[in-house]
């Protein structure tokens, strides 16, 4: 970052008030339903070519959880043109970074390549979108490497990531929010070469993804190569998506279990939030910003600096699986903490029920919640200044919302919340009957 940026960005972080977001954006859609989102960004001869398909964790079919993840892995097997991991050497090879991922809503494949080969990574991205090699083969190498991830990412590690896969498993009553999201090994392991195809077929078509353009390009310049590589694809018939609604909470949800592996024992926790779209929203980011955003947090200083009971302290909104933005649906405002043997996880709630109960009664003080709206402006901010973190939140708003110009809009929403919002929201929705904790335990040898 040069240095007028550097200086220009502490003002901003330093307190100084919220600069105006004017992120270029480019939308439009081909007639096979894909939708395209080009924003051009000179500060660097760099381009991230991204594509979003509407399929995550979340919304996978009953009887095929695991089958969003193991397409992650799918994905880089093959198509008709590139072969088998060549897709990754290309990209490397023309001096880019590549990767993808599986989220609750969505499936992402990214390429960020020097801003003159942005021909080149279109062309790989409509390769595979098209034509994926799903063979015998590939499924059975990609079914035993997904299996294995599970064994060695979950089963076999210490509290097996509990923090998000028990606690949604535990808290919500509809399936789609409530499932395995790692992937059940039973349904991976039975996956068949039809419904694999299947799959493909019906959740990798250009009317249930985004392309997003990023960096150091002319959009007029890209959009015939847009045109040129992805226009033909035929779309498909993408089923409707299910209701994934969830019931409220009326009563609290304690669950307690062991875990052979873990020396230590662990709580987390999680209160069902209010709709993205909700006037409440805004709010609940900054309070979870106030309570667990940094080691000045109200519950970091209470549990780990004044009572010394927590050895840490984690969370927030999507909590490892994205941001405040790049999901769609019910969730969990999540906190995660390691605690002293000798102490209970019902310590750590009556803990944080006096800090939180303090919010209720006597609300936050108005430097609080300014240092709040400085540190989400300072991670939004932090967000755009890289062609990913963009292509991220372009991708995020156009799949869900359709409309990426949102981007632009996001900051001031958050500028205008009020002390008595913050604390309207704290007795709303931070209180037992919305809450569910596990407390998880090493067993006893």
């Amino acid at each position: 970052m040069p240095y007028r940026a550097v200086i220009a960005f502490l003002v901003v972080a330093a307190g100084a008030s919220a600069k105006t977001v004017d992120v270029p954006v480019d939308y439009y859609r081909l007639p096979n339903g894909l939708k395209v989102v080009v924003s051009e960004a000179h500060s660097a001869p760099t381009v991230t070519v991204a594509v979003y398909y509407g399929i995550g964790f979340r919304v996978e079919p009953k009887g095929q959880t695991g089958f969003a993840h193991l397409f992650e892995h799918m994905m880089f097997q093959g198509s008709a043109n590139v072969k088998k991991m060549e897709h990754a050497k290309i990209v490397e090879a023309n001096g880019g970074v590549l990767n993808g991922s599986t989220r609750l809503d969505f499936t992402n494949y990214y390429d960020t390549l020097p801003s003159d080969r942005v021909e080149k990574a279109l062309w790989l991205e409509a390769d595979r979108m098209r034509s994926l090699e799903v063979t015998e083969e590939n499924l059975k190498n990609q079914q035993n490497v997904v299996s294995e991830e599970v064994r060695v990412n979950v089963l076999n590690q210490p509290y097996a990531l509990f923090e998000w896969l028990d606690l949604w498993v535990n808290a919500n009553q509809n399936w789609y929010n409530a499932h395995n999201f790692y992937g059940d090994l039973h349904d991976i392991e039975a996956a068949k070469i039809g419904d694999v195809r299947q799959f493909f077929k019906t959740y990798y078509a250009p009317n249930n993804a985004v392309l997003t353009i990023v960096g150091d390009v002319d959009p007029n310049a890209v959009r015939p190569m847009v045109q040129k590589f992805f226009a033909d694809i035929p779309l498909q018939s993408v089923p409707e998506r299910p209701d994934i609604n969830e019931p409220q909470q009326t009563e609290e949800k304690k669950v307690k279990e062991t875990d052979k592996l873990a020396n230590l024992p662990a709580l987390a926790f999680g209160y069902h939030l209010p709709d993205q779209e909700s006037a409440d929203y805004p709010a609940v980011v900054l309070l979870n910003l106030i309570v667990q955003g940094d080691d000045g947090s109200r519950l970091y200083q209470r549990l780990v600096k004044e009572k010394k009971i927590s050895l840490d302290w984690a969370g927030g909104i999507n909590f490892e699986l994205g941001n405040e933005f790049d999901y769609d649906g019910p969730m969990l405002l999540t906190s995660r903490t390691t605690y002293k043997t000798g102490h209970t996880g019902d310590e750590i709630l009556e803990e944080v029920d006096a800090v939180i109960r303090d919010i209720q009664e006597h609300g936050v003080t108005a430097k609080e919640l300014r240092d709040a709206k400085v540190r989400f402006r300072s991670n939004f901010y932090d967000q755009l200044e890289s062609t990913f973190g963009k292509a991220n939140l372009l991708a995020s708003f156009a799949l869900f919302h359709d409309d990426p110009t949102r981007i632009n809009r996001v900051v001031g929403a958050y500028e205008n919340v009020t002390l008595e919002q913050i604390q309207s929201v704290a007795k709303k929705y931070l209180v037992p009957t919305n809450r569910t904790a596990i407390d998880r335990v090493p067993e006893k040898k």
